[in-house]
């Protein structure tokens, strides 16, 4: 099995074309030929899992999207032709890629003349793009020299529910079957090339684990098969100090918790979704986010162990495409289980809270949602409510972000939250409403969207992100 176990998951965003799944490629030969043994997961490539969703609207619309599907059939013959130098194998790869496109076309046309799709199908449309990436990397790998099995992530062992869309994975019946179909490759020398986000359910049948479903595959992989360690390979360099794109002086964090990662992973940091941490976390095994274009780069390696030393604040972030919804009513004073009720019109229709806060007079009571679902929840409350006479009115604002500060030096450090809205107040920004939890790993408060920007700029400076003296 090698000296190490790897697990390395190879992002959709830096699998750009041809060139980079070879880049890929290398990174699994050099670490092989390091004697480490190697199970390598792969995501859709860039962009594709989009496409994909497009072609399900179209075929529901009656639209032709036989032109999109040979876009997409050549453009993966062409990474194909960049990546895979065997010529035997190369052609072994675009027949798989060809008989995987003529599969979808099929698909999509039944959608078509049913004009109707169940999450059970789009789960299934929206897998190809991992049984397109994946057999690729796989020919580029064995053009390297070396041996590799390709499979999809239930044929790996990843058993899940029936909830299409959002799979759980089923972890006694995974750990058995991964362990089973896994380890016997490893130690004959074969890497495992799985796909990355599928799963399948008792039944057989294809399900999606949702955002963050690769790197939930990889760490799941690593949990089971007990990997020295996880790389989850992607187009940047780490988890950053704040979006340089916002700071310029923003700063790679070399090093941070599980939790810390956690919280940063709710609120958007490198698209990675908090759960996929879960299994690395129980299992202790160190993830490593490192660039698939500048593998030289240390890039971010998240243990369970807490380092305060470096800094009561680890990072700030900004979450746009939110908005506020404030429910109000002098009758909710004192009156048992109104939030609860409002958190419950809301959980039903599975609308997401990101945030809440009431005041203590319990007069209002003001909750953080997705902004593609601040109107239906509004309207939602407004039909449940207010004919009780409980509320007295219900409106929306759109135009806010969240601004949220991460770090384990927070916990129990008097001044923190002081300090983070003294550096905003300066700016001349009001902040519209604060969260934080027991944890005291996070604050998050809410600008305007015009201000978030700034009030992130003022933080950094504040608490010295930039590591200038």
């Amino acid at each position: 099995m090698g000296l190490r176990l790897l697990v390395m998951k190879f992002g959709g965003s830096c699998l750009t074309d041809g060139d980079s799944i070879l880049r890929a490629a290398e990174l699994v030969r050099d670490a092989f030929n390091r004697g480490d043994g190697i199970v390598a997961v792969v995501s859709a490539m860039k962009g594709v899992t989009d496409r994909l969703l497009n072609m399900v609207e179209g075929s529901l619309r009656g639209e032709d999207v036989r032109e999109e599907i040979e876009s997409l059939r050549a453009d993966h013959v062409e990474a194909t032709r960049r990546a895979v130098g065997d010529v035997e194998v190369r052609g072994e790869v675009e027949r798989i890629v060809t008989t995987t496109i003529s599969e979808l076309e099929r698909v999509l046309t039944a959608i078509g003349y049913l004009e109707e799709v169940t999450p059970r199908s789009r789960d299934y449309i929206l897998s190809f793009g991992e049984r397109l990436s994946t057999p690729i990397l796989w020919g580029a790998i064995r053009s390297q020299g070396l041996k590799a099995s390709w499979m999809t992530g239930g044929e790996a062992g990843i058993v899940t529910d029936s909830n299409f869309g959002e799979a759980r994975p089923l972890m006694e019946n995974t750990r058995l079957r991964v362990e089973a179909k896994l380890k016997p490759l490893l130690e004959k020398g074969i890497i495992p090339v799985v796909t990355g986000f599928i799963g399948e359910d008792l039944d057989r049948v294809v399900t999606t684990l949702g955002r963050g479903g690769s790197d939930y595959t990889a760490t799941l992989i690593g949990e089971v098969l007990g990997a020295d360690e996880i790389y989850l390979w992607t187009d940047v360099e780490g988890l950053m100090t704040a979006d340089p794109r916002i700071v310029p002086e923003a700063r790679i964090i070399e090093e941070i918790s599980f939790e810390e990662a956690v919280e940063m992973a709710v609120f958007g940091a490198k698209r990675m979704h908090p759960r996929a941490l879960v299994p690395a976390m129980r299992a202790g095994i160190p993830v490593v986010i490192k660039s698939l274009r500048r593998p030289e780069v240390r890039g971010t390696r998240i243990t369970g162990e807490v380092k305060i030393g470096e800094g009561v604040v680890k990072a700030v972030t900004l979450v746009r495409g939110v908005g506020l919804l404030n429910v109000q009513g002098l009758r909710m004073i004192g009156m048992p289980g109104v939030a609860g009720r409002v958190c419950q019109l809301l959980g039903r229709k599975g609308i997401n809270i990101f945030m809440i806060s009431q005041s203590v007079s319990e007069a209002n009571i003001s909750l953080m949602i997705s902004k593609d679902r601040l109107y239906q929840a509004e309207s939602l409350i407004e039909n449940a409510l207010l004919g009780t006479g409980l509320i007295s009115d219900v409106y929306v604002e759109e135009d806010v972000c969240v601004v949220a500060v991460v770090g384990a030096g927070m916990r129990g450090t008097p001044g923190v939250a002081a300090r983070v809205f003294k550096a905003v107040a300066s700016r001349g920004i009001n902040v519209r409403m604060i969260a934080q939890g027991s944890s005291e790993l996070n604050i998050s408060f809410v600008v305007k969207e015009e201000d978030g920007e700034e009030a992130v700029r003022a933080i950094h400076q504040e608490f010295n992100l930039s590591g200038k003296t």
